[in-house]
């Protein structure tokens, strides 16, 4: 690797900087609402369509993930070559067309397929929201940048358990209405229809955003220009596989967790009779506090133990945050009482939005500004794979093989995050050296 000397522009007036990350946080608010809303919606849409736990499952996690993971490098290795606040207009369009599009389902297969375009749609959006902000801030403001982005997952969830139960318990009370063409429309099919139209303001508004001057290049080696393609960039993350396998591999518990407890709702309705917009309500305030705080948090610590000349602070807090994740991941659904089992959760949550806030912020630190695209991309594809593709699918194998008991969803969740708990550990407490040893190298590079 070699240093490019050039001469930097300075960066953008920090207003703007901030009203690009706001943006860019409403984008992920609504990402998350438009995926997540469909956990409130499981018990209408099981009897519609007479559906098992499992091909709920299916829709949770792999219908959603075939093309948001397989789309995610391609669209990774465009944002380190084009315009990427047209990438993510485009991706924000298309994902609130196919939510829309999913209220016209007639069978699981064409809701299969509608969640599919949804995932296409969303690929779009952290590759190139995470370069973006890299490229507007200086690296000792980074970690509170990415991490308010990254508290969209906590905001979207909140905000979609909120809205998803009030709307489900209002809009099951509204008689239904019959379309011509499109046939009836009842509760379930008018909630998709509502969640979509945030997105189509927003994929506008990304035309406010400028794209600003591409930061922190560094070639690879001496024969790389400095738009090397994917094969350059894959070659590098394996030559550096200790930091970047040890932190994306290990970063899979948040993600094969996160993904499973879209069944909370399913939780606390068989395991405790509540009614969706009571559950709404509380997991959404629950969401609201916990989660930017765990995010907010995490970025805050990673900040911190870098300034102290942690090299390897982002890497440390995410330790941190698994540390206070899985345990109580475990045992929150095992709880004897739905108020304990929300203390627990809101444990689990705070860790959950600590580690998503620190690892992307790890992430973009540990790869050079022309790959840096591409490693995001990677770090989501490894994550989303291992989520979407372990957890809900086999929360729901679980609940309906093993004991064949809705009531036995608890054991599920419960059993998912035992699951993943050591080799996570392992590769986290290994890798930290790793990461250290990895950001020291790049700063001597980086030095004229």
């Amino acid at each position: 690797m070699t240093s490019e000397p050039t001469t930097e522009p300075p960066y953008p007036n920090p207003t703007y900087a901030w009203y690009v990350v706001v943006l860019l946080l409403l984008a992920y608010i609504v990402s998350w609402l438009d995926r997540q809303i469909l956990s409130y919606l499981i018990g209408p849409i099981k009897a519609s369509f007479e559906l098992s736990d499992t091909q709920i499952g299916l829709l949770l996690g792999p219908a959603f993930a075939i093309f948001y993971i397989t789309l995610g490098i391609p669209l990774g290795w465009l944002a380190d070559r084009m315009s990427r606040r047209l990438l993510i207009g485009w991706g924000i369009a298309l994902w609130s067309v196919m939510t829309a599009v999913s209220a016209f389902a007639k069978s699981f297969s064409q809701l299969f397929a509608a969640r599919i375009g949804l995932g296409v749609g969303e690929a779009t959006l952290t590759p190139s929201a995470l370069s973006l902000i890299n490229d507007y801030f200086p690296k000792e403001k980074r970690g509170r940048a990415v991490s308010l982005y990254m508290s969209g997952i906590s905001l979207g969830t909140a905000i979609g358990s909120i809205l998803g139960g009030w709307i489900v318990a209002q809009v099951m009370k509204t008689p239904e209405v019959t379309l011509p063409v499109f046939g009836t429309i009842d509760g379930w099919r008018a909630t998709f229809l509502f969640v979509a139209i945030p997105g189509l303001i927003l994929s506008l508004l990304m035309l406010t955003v400028k794209e600003p001057h591409r930061r922190d290049r560094i070639a690879l080696d001496r024969s790389t220009t400095t738009q090397p393609s994917l094969l350059d960039a894959l070659k590098y993350y394996w030559e550096h596989r200790n930091a970047f396998g040890c932190l994306w591999f290990g970063q899979t518990a948040m993600t094969v967790i996160g993904y499973a407890q879209f069944f909370n709702a399913e939780l606390f309705r068989r395991t405790w009779g509540w009614g969706m917009a009571d559950i709404g309500l509380t997991l959404g305030i629950m969401f609201l506090i916990f989660g930017p705080g765990g995010a907010n948090f995490g970025g805050w610590l990673a900040d911190r133990f870098t300034k102290s000349g942690d090299k390897g602070g982002p890497m440390r807090a995410v330790l941190i945050a698994n540390m206070i994740l899985i345990p109580f991941s475990i045992i929150y659904p095992l709880m004897p009482t739905p108020w304990l089992a929300i203390a627990m959760l809101s444990l689990s949550t705070f860790g959950g939005a600590m580690a998503s806030a620190c690892g992307a912020t790890a992430t973009t630190l540990l790869a050079p500004n022309q790959v840096r695209g591409q490693a995001v991309a990677v770090y989501w594809v490894i994550i989303n794979f291992a989520g979407l593709f372990i957890g809900p699918p086999l929360v729901g194998l679980i609940t309906d093989r093993l004991f064949g008991d809705e009531i036995a969803l608890k054991y599920g969740l419960s059993g998912v995050a035992i699951m993943i708990a050591v080799p996570v550990f392992v590769l986290l407490t290994r890798g930290l050296k790793h990461y250290r040893a990895e950001m020291a190298l790049l700063d001597q590079q980086a030095k004229p």
